[in-house]
């Protein structure tokens, strides 16, 4: 039980200063998706960041600025590594006239041409 307690806290206190914070390592290894999941890096900005640390790995998150396009405002969400937000469809709630309107669909009788008219 003391054991499982432990586990649990330890996972909590990794977990948590992984979420609120990116180390610097954490930036000179990100790969391109981990890069564009930052609010505010797009394709562009995560390649310019990528060759940037090839050629000069950074040493503090502060470098990160020296990218070109990369400001204060965006070093700072690489620190907290603000993700942008997930867009999420909503499923339109039915109302009764839509109900209505699926329950006439599916009952209405089908309409003959005149063609299949003469036919008979």
């Amino acid at each position: 039980m003391i054991k499982t307690i432990y586990k649990a806290l330890a996972i909590l206190v990794l977990s948590s200063s992984l979420v609120f914070s990116m180390s610097v390592s954490q930036l000179n290894k990100a790969s391109k998706e981990e890069l564009l999941k930052i609010n505010g890096i797009g394709d562009k900005k995560a390649d310019a960041i990528i060759k940037y640390r090839k050629s000069k790995p950074f040493k503090s998150i502060s470098d990160v600025e020296e990218v070109k396009g990369v400001g204060k405002a965006l070093a700072k969400n690489i620190k907290n590594d603000v993700h942008k937000k997930v867009k999420t469809t909503k499923k339109k709630k039915e109302t009764k006239k839509d109900t209505k309107i699926k329950k006439e669909t599916k009952t209405k009788p089908k309409t003959t041409t005149k063609k299949e008219e003469k036919k008979s």
